[in-house]
């Protein structure tokens, strides 16, 4: 498996290169052995990928996030939402 390295206020963690998420995640799965990977059941996950866009283009009209960052998490939430 190949991984990045995403840095918080810990420090370094290597992260799957296939996941969406960061470093504070990444370190909950490594603490925090709850269940199988993905035991989270899909209508939430789909909700908090339209839930993370709506909120995006919200704050983009709003001036605190700009528009290149608005369409990369609108991007993220759309594959999220295809499935993958």
């Amino acid at each position: 498996m190949e991984y990045r390295i995403e840095k918080d206020t810990m420090g370094e963690v290597h992260v799957p290169k296939n996941v969406f998420w960061g470093a504070q995640t990444q370190r909950s799965i490594n603490n925090f052995k709850i269940g199988p990977q993905g035991s989270m059941p899909r209508e939430i996950i789909y909700g908090f990928a339209y839930l993370k866009k709506a909120a995006a283009y919200a704050n983009c009209e709003l001036g605190v996030l700009d528009a290149t960052k608005r369409e990369l998490i609108a991007k993220v939430c759309d594959e999220i939402l295809e499935g993958k």
